[in-house]
């Protein structure tokens, strides 16, 4: 199974690469600008970085500072990018980074349900990585951590290639419309809490229609396919997102999105949350975002907020 989807991975990477004027994340917000770029502008460099804090269905805050290098090709119908990130998280071990975003990867089978779940109050156990029993005597996640034994841990995060093809170009009542793809490698430490050691791979489509001269529209979704550490039973993971945005000048842009990720652990929440978005077009070489998260349900953050900039050339 590992090996037919290492072949299918890597045929769909050289897909991507080959035929692509190329593919990007659904994810990546705010944007401003959709379609095709100036065929003189080739390169993109930027960093985005953000804080996100929550208990994500469990009895223990949990934080994450994730600061991404981003190094973008743009192509006349697409974009290939990819994500060098350093990562500095508090938690422990309940809660983790998948693909950039912190979601909980332990069952607690101790008590699947309370405030997170369906049903029982949690019982600060964990079900970890060759663990057997309950209570305390387990460890968190893919750490050896025991539930409420938060440790502050940095390095390097989970490297993403991702990328988006144009299929349909905007025109009358026609919106635009992309697909996506995007492969995490596994560079994370599973043992420090910074992933979860395994490969994930993922497909999506992503489409906008701006409405008049000021309003633009947003419904992205995909579906990843997320690999399983041991003795840890992470279901795949359905994501969608949909907004609305109004440009206040030609170059700034405001958006609101509602986004919803599937829980990677069966009877726990949804992530829900609102996404609140500026961006600024300062010339055509330099791009500045801005964003607020608000968490709807308790498998979200709290709350996140992220502050970036691009240089295109």
């Amino acid at each position: 199974m590992r090996v037919w989807r290492c072949q299918c991975v890597g045929l769909m990477v050289l897909l991507s690469l080959g035929v692509m004027s190329s593919v990007s994340d659904a994810q990546d917000k705010p944007r401003s600008e959709q379609g095709p770029v100036a065929s003189e502008q080739n390169w993109q460099i930027g960093s985005t970085p953000s804080y996100s804090s929550g208990n994500f269905g469990t009895n223990t805050t949990s934080s994450f500072f994730y600061a991404p290098l981003s190094i973008r090709r743009l192509f006349r119908d697409g974009d290939v990018t990819l994500i060098i990130p350093f990562v500095t998280a508090m938690t422990d071990g309940r809660t983790t980074l998948v693909g950039g975003n912190a979601v909980r990867i332990d069952d607690n089978s101790g008590g699947n349900s309370g405030p997170g779940g369906g049903g029982g109050a949690d019982d600060n156990g964990c079900s970890g990585k060759g663990q057997s029993g309950s209570g305390s005597n387990r460890t968190c996640g893919t750490t050896s951590r025991t539930a409420g034994q938060k440790v502050t841990t940095s390095g390097l995060g989970d490297i993403i290639l991702r990328g988006r093809y144009y299929l349909v170009d905007e025109k009358d009542w026609i919106p635009l419309i992309a697909v996506t793809g995007r492969l995490k490698l596994p560079t994370a430490s599973a043992s420090q809490g910074l992933g979860t050691g395994e490969m994930d791979e993922g497909v999506g489509m992503e489409a906008s229609k701006r409405l008049g001269d000021r309003w633009i529209t947003f419904l992205d979704g995909g579906f990843n396919v997320i690999g399983r550490p041991q003795g840890l039973n992470l279901r795949n993971q359905w994501w969608y997102d949909a907004g609305v945005g109004y440009y206040v000048t030609n170059n700034l842009l405001g958006s609101v999105y509602f986004e919803e990720y599937r829980s990677l652990v069966s009877g726990r929440q949804n992530i829900r949350d609102v996404f609140f978005a500026m961006n600024y077009k300062a010339s055509s070489a330099w791009r500045f975002t801005g964003g607020v998260t608000a968490g709807v349900s308790n498998g979200a953050p709290d709350y996140g907020i992220s502050v970036g900039t691009s240089y295109r050339f």
